[in-house]
Formats: C-alpha cells, sequence, structure tokens
C-alpha cells in the first residue's frame, strides 16, 4: 500500500499529529509520502520525519492580536494558484490519500476518484458534540475545506459517536514539575504577552512565541524560540500551560497531567467549542482576553490530573494498513477502554454522557459529505 498524506501546515497541531502518525507508519514499514501546504516552505522547521515532503500554498487562516481576520484571509489566499495545484497533483501512484484537514490533496482525491479518508479533530465537529459559536458559514468551511470520502474524528471524549482519541506523542522522559508555567500563545501579540506575564514576578515563565529570535530572560519570563525538542522537555517539566484554544497542545498537556488555561481565538468557533468542552470536562479554566484576574486564579487552583491515553497513533496506522476502512468499531472500542480519565472527569462525564464506553452496538462510520 501507497499512502499520500496531506497535512494542513498552519499552525504546528497539524503537523505534530502527522509526525507521530509517521512514527507509526515508519515502524509498520507502509509507504507514504507527505504534502504539507498554508505556509510558507522556509517556516516549515523540525521536519526529519517527512523525508522529501512536498509543500503547495494551499489554503489559511490569517490571525491577529488573537483573532481570526477573515478579510485578510480571503484575501490572502490564491484560488487560482489553488485550482492549480489541484488539477496538477498525480495520485495515479495512490491507494490511499490519508487527509489531516488539507485541501490540496482532498479536492484532488475527489477529482481522481482516489479513496480519502479525513483524520482531524476538525472532522468531530460533523458529528453531534458540544459546540460554540459555530455559524452557517463555519459549518459549510467545516464539510468542503478538504471534503474526503471517509471521515474520523479525534476528540477528548467520543460522545457516544465515532470519534478517536487524540493523538499525542509516547512519554518518553520523567513528567515533573518545577513550579513553571509554559506559555505558547503565537497568535498574540509578544509585547501583550509580556506585560501580562511580568506582573506575576513570583512565577517563572518559559514563553515560546514565532517573534522570538535567540532564546533570553526578560524579568521572570524566559524567552525562547521555537524549538520542538526544548519545548516538549519544558511541557515534561512545568506546572502547567497557558495557551490559545487548539487541540494538539491541551491534548498533549493533559496527557501530562499539566493544568491548562486557555485563551481561545475570538471568530474561531473551533478554538472556543474546544476550551467549552475542557471546561465541561474539568480539564481546563479559560479566559477571553489576556486578563491578569483569570491568571491570577488559575495559579492559585488545582489540576484536575492525568488523563492517561494509549498509542492512538499506532492503532488507527494499523487500522489504516490493515485496508479494512469502514470497519472501525473494533478499534474504537479498543482504543476508549484504553483511556483513564481523572476521577473529576469521570463524574463530570458520567452525569452529562454515560456510559463512558457504549456497548457494543454498530457504530455508523459511512462518509458524510
Amino acid at each position: 500500500m501507497k499512502i499520500l498524506y496531506g497535512v494542513q501546515g498552519t499552525g504546528n497541531g497539524h503537523i505534530s499529529r502527522a509526525r507521530e502518525m509517521a512514527r507509526a507508519f515508519s515502524l509498520l514499514e507502509v509507504e507514504v509520502d507527505y504534502l504539507f501546504t498554508g505556509r510558507e516552505q522556509t517556516q516549515y522547521f523540525d521536519m526529519a520525519e517527512f523525508g522529501d515532503y512536498q509543500t503547495r500554498a494551499g489554503l489559511t487562516f490569517v490571525t491577529e492580536n488573537g483573532q481570526l481576520n477573515q478579510w485578510k484571509t480571503l484575501t490572502h489566499n490564491q484560488p487560482r494558484t489553488f485550482l492549480r495545484d489541484v488539477n496538477a497533483l498525480d495520485l495515479t501512484r495512490y491507494d490511499l490519500v490519508l487527509n489531516d484537514f488539507e485541501p490540496v490533496s482532498a479536492w484532488a482525491a475527489r477529482r481522481q476518484n482516489v479513496h480519502s479518508i479525513g483524520l482531524s479533530h476538525q472532522n468531530a465537529f460533523l458529528q453531534d458534540i458540544p459546540k460554540q459559536g459555530q455559524s452557517s458559514l463555519d459549518k459549510l468551511i467545516t464539510r468542503f475545506f478538504a471534503p474526503t470520502a471517509q471521515q474520523v474524528g479525534l476528540h477528548w471524549y467520543h460522545f457516544n459517536q465515532f470519534i478517536l482519541p487524540p493523538i499525542v506523542p509516547p512519554s518518553i522522559q520523567p513528567i515533573t514539575n518545577d513550579g513553571s508555567v509554559l506559555v505558547y500563545l503565537p497568535f498574540e501579540n509578544l509585547s501583550a504577552v509580556l506585560d501580562l506575564l511580568t506582573r506575576f514576578t513570583q512565577v517563572h515563565f518559559f514563553c515560546f512565541h514565532p517573534e522570538v529570535e535567540q532564546d533570553h530572560e526578560y524579568e521572570n519570563v524566559s524567552l525562547r524560540k521555537l524549538n520542538r525538542a526544548t519545548f516538549h522537555h519544558q511541557m515534561h517539566c512545568c506546572h502547567g500551560v497557558i495557551a490559545n484554544g487548539g487541540f494538539e497542545l491541551p491534548s498533549e498537556a493533559i496527557s501530562l497531567g499539566k493544568k491548562l488555561l486557555l485563551k481561545p481565538l475570538h471568530g474561531q468557533y473551533e478554538q472556543q467549542s474546544n476550551v467549552m468542552t475542557l471546561e465541561i470536562m474539568g480539564l481546563a479554566q479559560s479566559m477571553s482576553y489576556l486578563d491578569p484576574s483569570a491568571l491570577r486564579g488559575w495559579l492559585d487552583s488545582e489540576g484536575a490530573g492525568r488523563v492517561h491515553l494509549p498509542d492512538v497513533a499506532m492503532l488507527i496506522a494499523g487500522w489504516i494498513a490493515e485496508g479494512d476502512w469502514h470497519k472501525g468499531e473494533a478499534l474504537w472500542h479498543r482504543l476508549w477502554e484504553q483511556v483513564e480519565f481523572p476521577e473529576v472527569v469521570e463524574e463530570a462525564l458520567v452525569e452529562l454522557y454515560s456510559p463512558k464506553v457504549p456497548s457494543r452496538r454498530k457504530l455508523s462510520i459511512s462518509p458524510t459529505c
């Protein structure tokens, strides 16, 4: 079997998830080529796992000062270039297109009648799950931005749907707590972030930000340029994490038992829904802006505990390699039966969505678009 894996390059969450899938495919000796779109080619980093990967312009989202800029998103994308890339992408060598919300390979697969599987957090929003602020336009974007023949969603809970647990790196180093706080708010203005953090002089913050070109110290803040190894080391050592409302970073944080303070991007319903879900589950607190009082309350609070996750990437990669893609019920049960939630989360879920793993009924995993 030969697979083309299309990955959305806007932000780092999709790439982090693809990196774990690449590890699993490599161990299973599955032949995979990788296509990334959504950012400039020079802005990709730490990409050795993907070999001789391809890039295209694709489609992207523009954010400024912590919110989605819809006008710049519209004007920065180039429809002619996108259509040219879709028409030029030759899929005759591939048995399957695996897709993480990447539009070029998704539309090319549809055009050339190659089977495609969407594996993404966005696909969970095609199901009946908690949502906040979703407009009619949001629904259309979720369904048609990167349409696939078959959709597999990822989320922190299944909500009695065919949704799989998050894909996170297996923890291979000790999980400790040095009292520091890891900060990753790449869509916020760095000076505004520093204005907030330097108010709390008793706390040591490690702030990773794309505007930082060289590691340096600023009062009680250690400013760090983006580096995957350094970032994950600090994640294992910190007490808590402050981030936007994406999916992958909070997933890694809760798998390590790190408490979360999240600021969702304004105008981004997916992030608003993510934060609402984590609050419902008792796994995070939130702030709608860079709020000192919210940060103070969070610093003084206790975390919920660790969510234990299996090696989701390896089990999904094995299911894909087997080729019987429309039979996923056994995979679904096997994964969720291995997830262990803290007691406070179990109590919240029993109240809202009981039982944790439903009876072995037939799950619908047929195409939805």
